[in-house]
């Protein structure tokens, strides 16, 4: 009997091993180092977005070499803070990325002090500067002259447990100065402090997944089995950025839900993914590397937002909607690529990369074709459709493989009134939900452009279909009365 129930037991487990193992077993070759993913989740190659054009390392800048930089900030007016996180400082650079000044402690209560491993640094349009000082397990918050305006210690909440240590490793904050802090082994969200420093609430936490496999076998397994397992625990949050509106954009290291979020005041993530397919980095990867690992994000005007790849060295970017836009970057030794890469962030229209290993931030500058497709999809959001139409055409003619683009022209068209156009252009990008609304929209037109012809046909045929039963009708009559 034991060996009749044994067969089919395992059976099953070969499935689910089989199903988990062959998850994403595909081919990671692709035609070109810049490419895009098309409707049917095949990589197409594109023209480059971006070219990489120098490397800068503290040397370069004269304030010594960089030791294991972990962030960078880029303010409004193109101001560049290096946290430097090896010796302790930040060093801030101007817009065309020469040095104005290294920072490295400040005054406390007429004595100075220091920073100790911070990781994450957060500039204010004011200028005002917070950064997350992990090896002191505080949070500095220091004004636009690197004067001290306050400094969060480890909250007390009955939120949090005994047990707990604050290390900050990201930091943002908003324009009502709410300061939200992804602190290392914290699984329940962001930690909010309000405008004076106290800890209020967590915000965001990811949902708990639980992998089938691992669940079937704790319940197959002894209770001293068990112990020894993974526990079922919620994805920490891998970085975070705050865009012009409040909305805070989240990278966490789940990879089998979402992992790139956008979070409203509630916490509740309203990312949009009405693109080819939810924005997650690489779709496609052998299954011995795994998906993307996101470690961080940044947020651009017009909800433009691109994810670091730490996994592969790439940098993914996305329009609202959630249509990849563009890629770059990678691993390796030359010029544009990277060793261990950590941090990313606009300055105007170009990237900057910070590479950890390597001590060195590598400079990207918009091609043409990047500057056509980053402004198609601007003036699209701002509502200048005939600017989108034309831009988006542009970028068609550089990339014909670039489908999404043809639905930028379909919504320009729509929102212009030529439903039938648009309906040609929603066709060529495959994009079913806005053909049917052109579709809809074109029905009603031409019923209300032939709406008075239409009528006088319906009347005409209904005066004939009467006049014919009339006459039938007669000579029926006729013909029973001769009878």
């Amino acid at each position: 009997m034991k060996r009749k129930l044994k067969t089919p037991l395992l059976i099953m487990i070969c499935c689910l091993l089989g199903v988990g193992a062959g998850a994403g077993n595909v081919s990671a070759k692709r035609a070109s180092d810049s490419y895009i993913y098309s409707y049917w989740g095949d990589a197409a190659a594109a023209p480059a977005a971006y070219v990489a054009t120098e490397w800068i390392s503290g040397s370069d800048l004269g304030t010594g070499a960089f030791q294991e930089p972990s962030d960078l900030h880029v303010t409004a007016d193109h101001r560049v803070y290096v946290l430097d996180s090896g010796n302790n400082r930040i060093v801030v650079l101007d817009h065309d990325l020469k040095l104005v000044t290294a920072v490295d402690s400040f005054t406390r209560e007429g004595e100075p002090d220091a920073f100790l491993q911070p990781q994450g640094i957060f500039v204010t349009d004011d200028g005002e500067v917070l950064v997350a000082d992990t090896g002191n397990k505080r949070v500095v918050h220091l004004d636009s002259d690197f004067e001290l305006i306050k400094i969060i210690d480890s909250p007390e909440s009955e939120l949090l447990q005994d047990s707990f240590r604050f290390e900050p490793v990201r930091i943002v904050m908003d324009h009502a100065q709410r300061i939200y802090v992804m602190a290392a082994g914290v699984f329940d969200g962001f930690m909010e402090f309000d405008a004076e420093g106290a800890f209020t609430s967590f915000i965001g936490a990811n949902r708990v997944y639980i992998d089938p496999i691992e669940y079937f076998w704790k319940q197959i397994s002894t209770k001293a089995q068990r112990s020894q397992m993974v526990m079922f625990t919620p994805t920490e949050f891998t970085n975070l950025d705050i865009d012009s509106e409040g909305f805070i954009y989240a990278t966490n290291g789940d990879q089998w839900g979402n992992n790139i979020k956008k979070l409203n005041a509630q916490g509740s993530d309203i990312l949009r993914r009405t693109g080819y397919s939810d924005p997650q980095g690489d779709i496609l990867y052998v299954s011995s590397e795994g998906p993307s690992r996101l470690i961080d994000i940044d947020v651009a005007d017009s909800e433009i937002y691109s994810v670091l790849d730490g996994k592969r060295g790439r940098v993914f970017t996305y329009n609202g909607d959630g249509h990849l836009m563009y890629v770059f970057g990678g691993l390796g030794n030359q010029l544009g690529q990277f060793h261990t890469p950590v941090a990313i962030d606009r300055i105007g229209e170009d990237f900057l990369v910070l590479d950890k290993a390597l001590g060195e931030i590598t400079v990207f500058r918009t091609t043409e074709y990047g500057r056509t497709l980053n402004e198609a999809v601007k003036s699209y959001y701002r509502g200048e459709e005939e600017t989108a139409f034309a831009l988006f055409n542009r970028t068609i003619a550089m990339n014909a493989n670039l489908e999404f683009a043809y639905a930028g022209i379909g919504k320009a068209l729509l929102r212009q009134g030529d439903y039938k156009g648009a309906m040609v252009h929603f066709k060529r990008s495959l994009d079913q939900k806005n053909y049917s609304k052109a579709f809809l929209l074109y029905r009603k037109e031409v019923m209300r452009e032939h709406f008075p012809l239409i009528m006088t046909m319906l009347f005409l045929a209904g005066t004939g279909i009467f006049a014919v039963s009339r006459i039938r009708n007669v000579k029926e009559r006729r013909k029973g009365a001769s009878a």
